[in-house]
């Protein structure tokens, strides 16, 4: 199977992948023998910290090896096209992870492997941050009678968090600005769920029964001539001290990178309700996770 959205997987998949990753985290589980002798391919059409490290690290600790593939060292920066390159690949390879520009691409090179593929990131979705969420919010104060607010806006990392968070019965009050609003089909596909999700424009409102408070860049990649007009199309929606307030000691994630001072302050982010490194950290356990299920 492939994991193009979170809710590729089933509910029981996904408690199954966070179970994995906790007890590998926890060391509860030797790693080494789970993988060894899988190759994973990691395609990446743009730049990456986090994505790359923690896919690479977690299939050497699983005794596997991942090839990194940048756009410009293959033939797919010279014009090949995505189909080719999934075929080839899938006789090279255990399975691919790919982080490219548009889901489309995403979605042929996922109808022509013949192997498992994984996105790292597309335009629409990000299922692999999504583990690594679910795992940090599991940790610090688990799923039941929780709430999570999305304060930002309502861009690819937070339509597949509304997914992933009603899945396992979180519920979320989300605050986008008018006209970044998520896409209709990733609210009702999390409406499916048991997870209650309230989607509207009023950050305050969002974050008032919140135990934790998740926001993202306001200006992602390849945005950046955007940069001006979104800063002043998101006023008020920054996740500062002032913001917190209104909340009762909830907690803070951020995705990251961070422009900090834009949608995030420098002093919320080093503050003790951070749980940003933690959700960092555990993107490699996540990852960890689903290269166990799906490999």
């Amino acid at each position: 199977m492939n994991l193009i959205d979170i809710d590729d997987f089933d509910v029981p998949q996904l408690h199954r992948v966070l179970d994995t990753a906790a007890a590998l985290k926890a060391g509860e589980e030797e790693p080494p023998a789970r993988l060894a002798g899988a190759s994973l391919g990691m395609l990446f059409e743009r730049p990456s910290t986090r994505t790359r490290v923690s896919f690479e690290v977690g299939m050497t600790e699983l005794g596997g090896h991942a090839v990194f593939l940048g756009k410009d060292d293959i033939q797919l920066g010279r014009g090949e096209p995505i189909k080719d390159t999934a075929r080839a690949l899938s006789g090279y390879v255990d399975g691919v992870m790919a982080r490219v520009k548009t889901h489309e691409d995403m979605l042929e090179l996922a109808e022509y492997a013949d192997v498992p593929v994984i996105n790292g990131l597309s335009s629409e979705a990000h299922p692999a941050q999504i583990v690594a969420d679910l795992l940090t919010i599991r940790e610090h104060c688990g799923f039941e009678d929780t709430t999570v607010a999305w304060v930002g806006d309502g861009n690819n990392v937070g339509a597949s968090f509304l997914v992933g968070a009603a899945m396992v019965g979180l519920d979320v009050a989300a605050a986008t600005p008018e006209g970044y609003e998520f896409n209709p089909d990733a609210v009702e596909r999390a409406a499916a769920y048991d997870g209650e999700i309230t989607v509207g424009h009023d950050p305050d409102a969002a974050v008032a029964d919140a135990d934790i408070v998740y926001t993202d860049v306001w200006v992602s990649m390849g945005e950046e001539e955007q940069r001006e007009e979104k800063v002043a199309d998101f006023a008020g929606f920054q996740l500062n001290a002032e913001l917190l307030a209104k909340t009762d000691d909830a907690a803070v994630m951020h995705c990251l990178p961070a422009h900090r001072g834009e949608e995030i302050t420098d002093d919320v982010m080093e503050s003790e309700r951070e749980l940003i490194w933690a959700q960092a950290e555990n993107r490699l356990h996540g990852q960890k996770g689903i290269l166990v299920e799906l490999l």
